[in-house]
């Protein structure tokens, strides 16, 4: 089995995991939703990873995995930076990436909401993806930085098709 495959059915472990524990004000997205957003986004962040160069299979795995802070605490509030430490223990036990993919990938999760700061290729990928995704998926831009993310890559998308 390749290692996306392996890094989702293991978020849907942790998921299913946390349909038996109650977060008080309830979850800021549902975990089905959370289920359709880390399959669709690593999909979406293997496609930009193709075009733009960076190693695809590393994207889609760090898309999986970009809001583990939200899907182990319920709440949305400062998600990256919370799932940052989590995840690094998550995939260590998983024993399928090396160290310093780890690292690249937890680095993605803890910056995927500065939506405005330049981050690593990889990075900046992640968060591509999850703002192409939830736009796809019927969200609301809820900050200005989501909809120039959006548009802009649109206009390079606009560019391939040339």
């Amino acid at each position: 089995m390749n290692r996306i495959l392996q890094v989702q059915y293991a978020v849907l472990r942790v998921i299913a995991f946390q349909s038996d524990i109650e977060v008080p004000g309830g979850r800021a997205k549902s975990l089905d939703w959370e289920r359709v957003h880390m399959a669709s986004c690593a999909r979406t962040a293997q496609f930009l990873a193709q075009i733009r160069g960076v190693d695809p299979e590393l994207a889609a795995c760090a898309a999986a995995v970009h809001d583990f802070g939200r899907i182990i605490t319920g709440n949305h509030t400062n998600h990256a930076e919370v799932g940052y430490v989590p995840v690094q223990r998550f995939l260590k036990n998983e024993g399928i990436f090396t160290d310093s993919e780890i690292s690249q990938i937890a680095l993605a999760v803890k910056n995927h909401s500065s939506k405005t700061v330049v981050g690593s290729p990889l990075d900046e990928t992640v968060k591509d993806a999850d703002v192409i995704d939830c736009y796809e998926l019927g969200e609301p831009f809820d900050r200005p930085e989501k909809e120039q993310r959006y548009r802009a890559w649109l206009d390079e998308l606009a560019r391939y098709r040339k």
